[in-house]
Formats: C-alpha cells, sequence, structure tokens
C-alpha cells in the first residue's frame, strides 16, 4: 500500500462526500452518453462472439496467451500503456493491465478476469447462439461480459474526449476462477494507489433476480484439511492389526461439522475424501478437504484453533493420529460505508434510466474484489458486468437488454467519481 500522509487524504475525502451527497439532485439521463451506449450495444455483442469464441480455462494456457493478446491490442488501440506480468504459480499465463494518463485528479481502476470454468472444447457442445433477449456462450457472463463493458465503456469516454481523471489503470487477469493466487497480491498492489476500483463481474439475470444489482459483501475463502494416519493390514485376514484411517476420519468430520454454528461470519462444509484405492487392505492413510467461507474478518482464526482443538481431544479408532490445517485464500470483500455510498449514487444514475438497481449486502461467493478492498484505500464496488445466468454450468447466457444500462452506469459513473 502506498502511504499517503492525511493532509493528502482530507481533500479526497471531503470530494467523495460532497458528490455522494448530490446523488439525490440528478433525474434526467445524459442524452449524449445514453445514446452513445445505444449505438455501442451491437458492436460489444461482436466483442462476446470474439471473446466467447476463445476458449480461456483457468489451465488452458494457450488460450489464455491467446485472450491476453487481444485484450493487450484492444487496450493499445484506447490509447493505454500496456505490460504483461507473468503469474508465479498456477498455469503461468499473464495478467495484461493498461494504464492511461489524464488530466484530472483522480486514480480509478477498472478489472475483470480472462479466464473460466470450461475445459477445452466445450464450445463443440455449447456453441455460441442467440435466443430472443438471451446470447448464450462459455463464459459470456462469467466473466467476458465484464470485460466488454470495459472495454466499450472506456471507448465511448475516449469518443467523447473525456480525459477527467489522473490515470486509468485496467487489469484482466488469468486466474480468478481458481483463487486468483498468482494474481491476487498485484491486483491488491495496483489497488493500494487508487482512489476508486470498480469490478465487473456480472449481475444475476432477470428471471433470478427481480433487479440488477452492485454487490457490497462476498464471503472470503479457506480450506480446511485433516489429515488422519492409521495403520494398514489385510482386510481379510487381519482386519484386526489395522487402524482404519476412513472410520477415523469420518468420525473426525461428524466431530467438527457443528463447529460453526459457534462461530459467526464462517461457514464449513467437508467437501472431499481421498484414501488408498486398494478394496482388500484396511487403509492406513485419509484425508477430508473442507470448503470455508468468510464472511466476518477474524473469524477464520477462530475456526482454526476450534478445529486443532477439536481433532485433539477426539479419538475414535485407537493409535490414529489427526492433524487439521486452515489455509486462507481470498479474504473476504466488504464494501463498507464508502462502498455503500457510491453504490447510492448509481442507484441515482439507474433511476435516471427508470430502472432499479439493488444493493447485495452478502454472497457466498467470492470475488477478486476482495484483493483490491485489502489495502484499505480504495472505494470498491463489485458487479458493473452484464445481466445473466447460468454461470459455471451448461448454457451460460446474458441478457442483452442489459447491454446499455451497464454501459451507461460505467461511463456516468466514471465521469462522477473523477470530479
Amino acid at each position: 500500500m502506498t502511504f499517503r500522509p492525511l493532509a493528502r487524504l482530507a481533500p479526497l475525502a471531503f470530494a467523495i462526500r460532497t458528490f455522494l451527497a448530490s446523488g439525490s439532485a440528478l433525474a434526467a439521463p445524459d442524452a449524449k452518453l445514453l445514446a452513445a451506449a445505444q449505438q455501442a450495444q451491437p458492436a460489444l455483442v461482436e466483442t462476446l462472439r470474439g471473446l466467447v469464441s476463445i476458449e480461456s480455462g483457468s489451465g488452458d494456457v494457450a488460450g489464455l496467451a491467446k485472450i491476453a493478446d487481444v485484450l493487450d491490442q484492444r487496450l493499445k488501440a484506447l490509447g493505454f500503456t500496456t505490460r504483461r506480468h507473468k503469474s508465479p504459480v498456477g498455469a503461468q499465463a499473464d495478467t495484461v493491465v493498461g494504464t492511461l494518463a489524464g488530466t484530472g485528479t483522480r486514480r480509478i481502476m477498472l478489472q475483470g478476469h480472462m479466464d473460466t470454468v470450461y475445459r477445452e472444447g466445450v464450445l463443440k457442445e455449447q456453441p455460441i447462439r442467440l435466443d430472443g433477449n438471451k446470447l448464450y456462450g462459455p463464459g459470456i457472463a462469467d466473466d467476458k461480459g465484464g470485460i466488454a463493458v470495459v472495454l466499450h465503456a472506456l471507448q465511448i469516454l475516449r469518443d467523447a474526449g473525456w480525459r477527467d481523471y489522473a490515470s486509468l489503470t485496467v487489469l484482466f487477469n488469468p486466474d480468478e476462477e481458481v483463487g486468483s493466487r498468482g494474481s491476487g497480491e498485484l491486483i491488491a498492489s495496483l489497488a493500494g494507489e487508487q482512489d476508486f476500483v470498480l469490478s465487473c463481474e456480472p449481475t444475476a439475470a432477470k428471471e433470478v433476480a427481480k433487479t440488477e444489482a452492485l454487490l457490497l459483501g462476498a464471503a472470503g475463502t479457506a480450506t480446511a484439511t485433516l489429515e488422519v494416519k492409521g495403520r494398514a493390514a489385510h482386510a481379510g485376514a487381519a482386519p484386526e492389526l489395522g487402524r482404519n484411517a476412513i472410520l477415523e476420519i469420518a468420525h473426525q468430520m461428524l466431530a467438527t461439522r457443528d463447529l460453526q454454528k459457534e462461530i459467526p461470519g464462517v461457514t464449513l462444509n467437508w467437501t472431499n475424501v481421498i484414501s488408498n484405492k486398494a478394496t482388500n487392505q484396511i487403509p492406513e492413510l485419509a484425508t477430508a478437504i473442507g470448503d470455508v467461507r468468510i464472511t466476518t474478518p477474524g473469524a477464520e482464526q477462530k475456526l482454526d484453533a476450534a478445529l486443532r482443538a477439536k481433532v485433539a481431544e477426539t479419538r475414535l479408532i485407537p493409535d490414529t493420529q489427526t492433524t487439521a490445517t486452515l489455509v486462507v485464500g481470498r479474504p473476504a470483500f466488504l464494501a463498507g460505508p464508502r462502498g455503500r455510498a457510491l453504490g447510492e449514487r448509481a442507484q441515482a444514475i439507474y433511476r435516471e434510466l427508470d430502472r432499479d438497481l439493488a444493493l447485495v449486502p452478502m454472497t457466498g461467493g467470492a470475488t477478486d474484489a476482495a484483493f483490491a478492498a485489502r489495502p484499505g484505500k480504495a472505494v470498491v464496488l463489485e458487479s458493473f458486468g452484464l445481466a445473466g445466468f447460468g454461470y459455471h454450468a451448461r448454457d451460460e447466457y446474458v441478457e442483452l437488454d442489459s447491454i446499455v444500462p451497464r454501459l451507461y452506469l460505467m461511463t456516468r459513473l466514471l465521469q462522477e467519481i473523477a470530479k
């Protein structure tokens, strides 16, 4: 995080309060921005088709390189200076970062992710297709729709001659779907230099939620692991000589499953068990993996301590040893009062279009907005992408009638927060 003296922070705080307080005065839409958003819709649809046609699963190094090249060139065409950051872990793919200097005083970052959860070859089974208001394709909502909003909102503002910012930073990372292990620290570092960060995950489709939304909170993630060491033996000739690690780990999972009830702000669900494959052997080793979600900072530490204490005092099979570990992935995302105030400002912009916009306080999913919010400097808000659904499933889609309002929201809000 870049250190900034209080004397420099005071004017920014005053400016934020002033512009947020002015939200109720807005009524009529900006006719030029609205017309530009309407005119941009066909081009944005073509951008979507192009991005989705590049398969870019989190482990697909070739696909991620191809989409990174495309986005690198798109940012350069918008006037950005680009650089590539190789991920130190995972698929060793690039994070694309673009920067652009302006004439204003605010530092703003937009972010989205290039990777999807889909395996190579999925487009043969789930091709891009249009059905009424829905455009289908693997990864089209999560998060290629968000990337398209970024690119076309910036094009609209560039065409309008807007330069009222100190700097614009755009970040597209290749590993969000696998925890951003290679890009999370880069996101946090860059966000620590910003005044505002707008993250572009999708919002839910109308058939799932009544209104489009922005997200104020998302759970952090962690992985809990139980490891049991027992003793192998012949399952038929001498089972009594063994110490069954599977039975012991089942006992430990049952003993620890309700720990979360005693710790507000955290959930634990055991989701996988691994042991030996032999069917005629008393198993010597067993490992259980648990999914942990954190909505209150610090709750994971309490769960870790409770988990270790419980396995130390609980044993079903004599002469077995159980160890417990908890490894934190993403932190929790909490937009806080400043983020909520910015969300309320976005609601006022949506009302210019006579549309409602919800502010969702918390979701169980995880987001890279958490890394952006971790330094504590920037005002961070999530879900500026297109409306859609079917994420991580079959027949993922976006709603085409969300394109114009989302472009309008992004361009209007960027102009407002830069003042």
